[in-house]
């Protein structure tokens, strides 16, 4: 996956929202942080593997139209769409604060080497994996209130990311995929007045 790419994507896009919304000198981690989880629930919510309660577990990486047929509009994958949504936000809180161009060597090199074995069951391995994403992005936004070199918090933030994309059966050619053509769909949406 190439990060480095995806990065530079991503601030090109925030540069504009910031320019266009008349966002400048404004601290935006706030909102950034919170959109991540918003995105994060999204997300499990399409996992759906939390949902005890319910008889539909499923994870929902496809749309059903109307007539049970696999729809084929934009949303080919919902689950994967918001996991590529909170990406879009990890990326935009790593180029805000600076945090890219000191880490992302170590970050690339970190998930390369990242390897833990479980011996829980999936649904609860990763119902864990979300609430270490929500902790480590609450954690993120107190830990930059005193110092903003917070290398150490955002690099576990994104490596437990990283690792709930893989125990969710997402390749990184599929996310790498996924990000751009979401990336683009937002540069559309902007163009649109969103």
């Amino acid at each position: 996956m190439n990060l480095q790419k995806m990065f530079e994507m991503q601030k090109e896009l925030d540069d504009r929202i910031i320019k266009e919304k008349g966002l400048e000198g404004q601290d935006l981690l706030l909102n950034l942080i919170l959109a991540l989880q918003v995105e994060l629930a999204e997300c499990a919510n399409e996992w759906r593997g939390f949902k005890h309660w319910s008889n539909d577990r499923e994870p929902r990486t496809c749309v059903i139209d109307k007539k049970g047929q696999t729809a084929k509009e934009y949303y080919k994958n919902p689950l994967l769409e918001e996991y590529v949504d909170c990406l879009h936000f990890i990326l935009s809180i790593g180029n805000q604060n600076k945090l890219k161009n000191e880490i992302l060597y170590k970050l690339e090199i970190e998930v390369l080497c990242e390897n833990e074995e479980s011996t829980a069951g999936e649904n609860e391995d990763i119902s864990k994996q979300f609430i270490k994403i929500f902790s480590c992005a609450c954690e993120l936004y107190f830990v930059m209130g005193w110092n903003p070199d917070a290398r150490d918090t955002y690099r576990h933030l994104y490596r437990d990311f990283t690792k709930l994309g893989e125990m969710l059966g997402f390749t990184t050619e599929e996310i790498e995929a996924a990000y751009m053509e979401k990336n683009a769909v937002n540069h559309q949406r902007q163009q649109e007045g969103y």
